[in-house]
């Protein structure tokens, strides 16, 4: 895997993923809003950047061409279905045998097994809410972003990242199919570990049409379940 593309690349998210693609010798193309293009100024000579709105087909169909990979942020911002959009557009346009890696967050459930705290419910309600009320964001698109990517017979995986912090990496985060899992407990990853988690993804086979729900491999659960985990697999 040479070249990839990464959609929604300006974003501080995105920009992780830049750095970690970059490091690891990946060739780097991305997409952004035009009015973002200079965030990216840092990467100036190291990427393709093609400006335009991340669910505008015609851009996603040049940005993805060639591309052995595609890592897509799910924005869900205003009420123009601007998350589904984006997931259609590299759905339908990306390589036959790309991988694709999708990054959302918890509230996303594949098979809805996913077992959710009445805190975690009540902050979901409360974001859709404010989201609606200002027309800001559309959080029950991300919902159908996402059931597309799950019909779809692509090579995709969804990353879906707990809440995030800022500061040095920590190294690879945990995962587990459902959240509920005590592994996930502690509900928080670095920002730079769930890009570098992105990143990994496209080389692993294992991840292929899951949706691994992530934290941090330093979280106080992820410690505490490490040793028991390695015990019951000896």
């Amino acid at each position: 895997m040479k070249r990839i593309c990464i959609i929604g690349i300006s974003g501080k998210l995105g920009q992780y993923m830049t750095e970690h693609a970059l490091a690891q010798g990946y060739e780097v193309v991305g997409v952004c809003r035009p009015e973002s293009v200079g965030k990216l100024e840092r990467f100036k000579g190291r990427i393709t950047v093609l400006p335009g709105r991340t669910d505008d087909a015609d851009v996603v169909a040049r940005a993805v061409k060639g591309c052995d990979g595609v890592l897509t942020v799910l924005a869900p911002w205003g009420f123009t279905n601007y998350a589904s959009g984006t997931a259609r557009a590299v759905l339908e346009n990306a390589e036959a045998h790309a991988r694709l890696i999708f990054s959302c967050g918890w509230h996303i459930t594949k098979d809805g097994k996913d077992r959710y705290s009445l805190r975690q419910r009540f902050i979901y309600a409360l974001f859709t809410f404010l989201g609606r009320a200002t027309r800001m964001a559309d959080i029950s698109d991300q919902v159908r972003a996402t059931d597309l990517i799950f019909a779809s017979n692509r090579n995709w995986t969804v990353v879906r990242g707990s809440n995030l912090e800022e500061g040095a990496s920590e190294g690879l985060p945990v995962w587990a199919r459902h959240v509920g899992d005590p592994i996930l407990a502690s509900n928080l990853t670095r920002r730079s570990d769930f890009a570098l988690f992105m990143v990994a993804a496209l080389t692993d086979p294992a991840l292929i049409r899951e949706a691994p729900a992530i934290t941090g491999v330093n979280s106080p659960s992820a410690r505490l379940a490490s040793p028991v985990r390695m015990a019951a697999s000896c």
